[in-house]
């Protein structure tokens, strides 16, 4: 093989490991990813609107240290 070939062949990735739903841990599906089912979208999605998936916050107010 030749320089110029070498640099032409396309470059290959190495296979990512498989990703699993982050609701029930199956394997992902293509059609509904990162989930493996529109059930565990529409899970996911209840947990947003219901404010299951808040960052707590502070007590103490900054504005009043000034």
């Amino acid at each position: 093989m030749q320089a110029a070939d070498i640099m032409d062949a396309p470059i290959k990735k190495p296979a990512s490991p498989l990703k699993t739903c982050p609701i029930c841990g199956k394997p992902q599906s293509e059609a509904t990813r990162p989930f493996c089912s529109s059930r565990c979208r529409d899970v996911d999605l209840n947990r947003w609107l219901k404010g299951s998936y808040v960052i707590p916050g502070r007590d103490d107010d900054l504005d009043d240290l000034e």
